[in-house]
């Protein structure tokens, strides 16, 4: 996603009338979440499964058209039993964005789903020696964050953004997810750039109520230890970790294990059918064991990415999730 997708001009007065009502928005969309919660609390107070949700990635995943639609997605998982969505930003679109009502409208189908909205995953990039190129991307961050607020959407996946000196998404994971650094520059050079540039959002992001989760990604969060740099730099409560089951490639489990105390949404791959670049044998159970230790309580979003059928690949991984994700 490129800056022009969703500057904050491009808000203009729409975000003015959509604040103007979001307090009752958000009440809206946590409800279905305090029922969740309450339902799986038994009588002695300690919740004993964590609260299970879907990406609408799992369903489109750049290609099927079908599932380009956020409420189409939204309808099937109400139908498979998952308790609820987070959203993809890609998949909404300009004119959604700039339409009061379209926008309440998916609120609307989560209400009629009994789900809740608890994410929206979105991309920008701050791994740029250009301030303008940084300042755009802080302006889409920062539009991003009211458009979550807007929805009632209490955190928000955040990327680094990377080198963009690999061809294409192809060869990035050709080479499992690492790339040069553009000529005359280093990552030590691109450290400080992310960082600024999260700082800057974060006045916006306390105001709104939406927790930044930085995930560990491509580019500077490829590894635990550069997720941590950034987000142990930037200091705040409002920067902590979206932790992607899928996106360590070598040794997870320890991997995960030094991030999981900084999570605030866990995002669990699966991939059967085999993956579309990849594909990782994971221990759920074990995941489950080290979510446990790190005393996560927060939710988990599926995103499926194999080639099997969605109507068996989904249930099936909704059902690992649920046996794995207890406490």
């Amino acid at each position: 996603m490129n800056a022009s997708f969703l500057n904050r001009r491009h808000f203009g007065g729409m975000l003015g009338s959509v604040l103007g009502t979001a307090a009752l928005g958000a009440a809206s969309s946590m409800g279905p979440a305090s029922a969740i919660a309450n339902a799986a609390e038994p009588s002695g107070g300690a919740r004993t499964t964590l609260p299970i949700g879907i990406s609408t990635y799992s369903l489109w995943r750049f290609k099927n058209e079908e599932f380009k639609d956020v409420g189409k997605c939204i309808e099937i998982a109400g139908e498979y039993g998952f308790d609820g969505v987070e959203i993809l930003l890609y998949q909404i679109s300009q004119t959604e964005m700039l339409s009061r009502a379209a926008l309440q409208d998916i609120k609307r189908k989560a209400l009629l789903s009994g789900l809740a909205l608890y994410g929206m995953s979105t991309h920008q990039g701050f791994v740029s020696p250009d301030p303008e190129v940084r300042r755009n991307n802080i302006e889409l961050t920062i539009g991003q964050i009211e458009l979550c607020y807007a929805l009632g959407i209490p955190t928000m996946r955040v990327n680094t953004g990377r080198w963009g000196t690999s061809k294409n998404f192809d060869e990035l994971m050709a080479n499992r997810g690492i790339e040069p650094p553009l000529a005359g520059y280093t990552e030590e050079d691109g450290f400080p750039w992310v960082i600024d540039a999260l700082e800057r959002c974060l006045p916006v992001a306390q105001k709104c109520g939406v927790v930044l989760g930085l995930e560990n990604h491509w580019g500077l969060g490829l590894t635990p230890e550069g997720v941590l740099r950034i987000v142990d730099a930037v200091n705040s409560p409002w920067l902590q970790v979206t932790l992607d089951t899928g996106n360590f490639l070598e040794s997870p489990y320890e991997k995960l294990a030094k991030l999981a105390p900084k999570a605030v949404l866990l995002q669990a791959k699966t991939y059967y059918g085999g993956g579309e670049w990849y594909t990782l044998d994971l221990d759920y159970q074990r995941i489950g064991e080290l979510m446990r230790k790190a005393n996560y309580r927060g939710w988990v979003s599926l995103e499926f990415e194999g080639k099997e059928d969605y109507k068996t690949a989904i249930p099936k991984s909704l059902e690992l999730l649920r046996k794995s994700f207890t406490r």
